[in-house]
């Protein structure tokens, strides 16, 4: 089996958790959960909240206890999209288009109270990426965007993305064509690395039983499996 865009980026999100103690990981994120599954795996102490989670759902007041301990700093890594993300680094969670959506929920708060911030959004377009925001949902510093295309890092003083690498069925000029924004390119900018391996086998079997409970769709999609 090739490896698939999803477990290429679960691979990239485990890297860029490091040393993290615990991760928060919201609704509706199967790809940054896998990714975070498979870090614990040799992280076994990292703790992990899952607000998608059915059942031992460590809160048991909704969101409020998540709010809680990223406001004591207690929450190293949260993950973060958005209908539109803009070159700086800004969110819109309530509408493009003429589309409505749920809306911007805590994000605001949490862009600001966890110091590790991932922005994740595998679509890569200018429909997605672009010059600014239609309404500010949430504004901030992010450690990352990644994208089905791409990984940029972000330079705080500078305030602009920087283009890490770009992934096997990317280029660069693949990346200057669909972003919206301008950004930087890092000197060393080189093809995302594929994943391990050993990452591969560990995905597609250990993992894989785990994201199942949560995301069966998901998982059904990605490696298959009874209907």
């Amino acid at each position: 089996m090739d490896t698939k865009i999803e477990e290429l980026l679960a691979c990239t999100i485990a890297r860029l958790i490091g040393d993290a103690k615990h991760v928060a990981v919201g609704a509706a994120s199967p790809i940054p959960a896998t990714g975070v599954f498979l870090k614990k795996i040799s992280s076994p102490g990292l703790r992990i909240s899952l607000l998608q989670k059915r059942t031992g759902n460590p809160f048991t007041e909704g969101s409020r206890e998540l709010f809680d301990l990223a406001g004591q700093g207690r929450i190293d890594v949260f993950f973060l999209g958005g209908a539109q993300i803009d070159g700086q680094a800004n969110i819109n969670l309530v509408g493009a288009e003429g589309r409505r959506f749920p809306g911007s929920f805590g994000s605001a708060f949490m862009y600001q109270a966890v110091r590790n911030v991932i922005l994740f959004r595998e679509e890569h377009s200018r429909r997605v990426l672009v010059p600014k925001v239609e309404f500010v949902s949430a504004a901030g510093s992010p450690s990352a965007l990644l994208t089905a295309k791409a990984l940029f890092s972000w330079d705080r003083a500078r305030r602009r993305f920087r283009l890490v690498s770009f992934h096997a069925t990317s280029s660069l000029e693949d990346i200057r064509a669909n972003t919206g924004f301008e950004f930087d390119v890092d000197p060393a900018v080189a093809v995302t690395p594929q994943p391990a391996a050993q990452d591969l086998e560990l995905l597609r079997t250990t993992v894989k039983e785990v994201v199942a409970r949560d995301y069966p769709d998901f998982a059904r999609r990605v490696w298959g499996g009874p209907p």
